[in-house]
């Protein structure tokens, strides 16, 4: 194995603390990832890491080589980044994370036109509800919908993304549709527990001046957002989602768009990264993509 690789997999292993989880990120053996470290470090005469059957962490001189190697492959990957005549002429993995809906409704959809504009990229793409750790869990960008917490990553913001209240046909057939605040007290609220903004979990509203919110009964509580939207599809009832999301489900006669003139705060949307002094080519040209993409979604 060449010493790049080696290198590759030892930062690797540091960020993740684990020979078994970067092999699975990898897709090779355990062994391969172990013994190319194990070359590295008799090649440099010195312990790296230190390993014990319940985790692994670098060794002084390991914690100098992972801050040396970092700036080594950006500089190496950018220095490869200048014989590419072309953007088709890109390749390497991207890595990057976003929210459920956000993949399925939108980056899904437009990934084909990207990628024959770049084949010799690899999308790696987590949809997932809970807040990956860009940095240990290997990942070049993500999305985050919702407030941001204190971090030390870089935030591109890429607007607002506007927020609708939908019941589905049967909810109305058996409830009838709520057309006012008053109403709202004998209707249902399907509860989410993690809720990317961070709200209070009840019913929102722009009262002309201030975002309001009103506490409202349900029978049933989900933490993820495809459960989400089943339930009122299911006639469970009201739910407030990204409108982007709801569109296509809203055409189909799935689920109905009511109180219009009570509209919830919209969600910020940011890209996030490593705060790095360079991004490799094909890493920018994906996040510029990505940005434009998304802003055609947001306000």
């Amino acid at each position: 194995m060449d010493r790049i690789s080696a290198i590759q997999h030892f930062i690797r292993v540091a960020d993740l603390g684990s020979f078994t989880q970067a092999a699975n990120l990898a897709g090779v053996p355990k062994a391969t990832i172990s013994n190319a470290i194990s070359q590295l470090e008799n090649q440099l005469g010195a312990q790296l890491l230190h390993r014990t059957t319940r985790k692994v962490s670098l060794t002084h001189d390991g914690q100098t080589f992972y801050d040396r190697s970092i700036h080594l492959l950006l500089e190496f990957d950018d220095l490869h980044s200048l014989f590419q005549q072309t953007d088709a002429q890109l390749t390497g993995i991207i890595r990057v994370d976003m929210p459920i809906g956000l993949s399925k409704n939108v980056v899904c959809p437009a990934l084909p036109a990207f990628l024959q504009s770049h084949p010799q990229l690899n999308i790696q793409l987590s949809s997932t509800d809970r807040r990956v750790d860009l940095i240990r869990e290997g990942f070049d960008c993500v999305v985050r919908v919702g407030k941001l917490e204190d971090s030390d990553l870089i935030a591109r913001p890429l607007g607002h993304m506007p927020i609708i209240s939908c019941v589905s046909p049967a909810y109305i057939a058996q409830y009838g549709e709520p057309d006012s605040l008053e109403s709202l007290g004998n209707h249902k609220l399907v509860h989410y527990q993690q809720n990317l903004s961070v709200r209070d979990d009840n019913w929102e509203y722009w009262d002309g001046k201030n975002y309001q919110t009103i506490k409202m009964k349900g029978a049933i509580t989900v933490n993820n957002s495809e459960a989400y939207t089943a339930a009122c599809i299911a006639g469970l009832g009201i739910i407030q989602v990204p409108a982007m999301g709801a569109k296509r489900l809203i055409e189909q006669g799935q689920l109905v768009h009511i109180l219009k003139q009570y509209q919830a705060e919209a969600m910020p949307v940011n890209l996030l990264y490593a705060n790095r002094h360079n991004l490799s080519k094909r890493v920018k040209i994906f996040m510029d993509w990505l940005s434009q993409l998304i802003n055609q979604y947001t306000e």
